[in-house]
């Protein structure tokens, strides 16, 4: 595993912020009722930021973030009745950005061009 240090762009800042936002609403989930669905959050959230920052993370950060996606949509799915909306659906959001202009499928000039 090596450390690497990634050029501070509008993607990784992105990436980022939608990866701290999963990883909050996964520390809200599991002090909820939903635990169990707020720690295998926790677990995919925090593998995602790590794979930011270090190679060699198992899965890679497209599949982590995609996985990440499905997680806080089931947790939308199936949130509390106390539990917040709008962190869960930021971080959708966020994340989905991500994951459309990561691979390079839509050239946006001054962001991933």
């Amino acid at each position: 595993m090596t450390f690497t240090i990634p050029i501070f762009n509008l993607l990784f800042i992105i990436a980022v912020v939608g990866g701290i936002l999963a990883l909050i609403d996964g520390i809200v989930r599991v002090r909820s009722r939903a635990a169990i669905l707020g720690i295998i959050q926790i677990i995919i959230a925090a593998l995602f930021l790590l794979s930011l920052f270090f190679a060699g993370i198992p899965l890679g950060s497209v599949l982590l973030a995609f996985i990440t996606v499905v997680l806080l949509i089931l947790a939308l799915a199936f949130r509390g009745g106390r539990a917040s909306v709008w962190l869960p659906l930021v971080a959708i959001i966020l994340l989905v950005i991500w994951l459309v202009l990561v691979p390079d499928a839509i050239k946006i000039p001054g962001i991933n061009a």
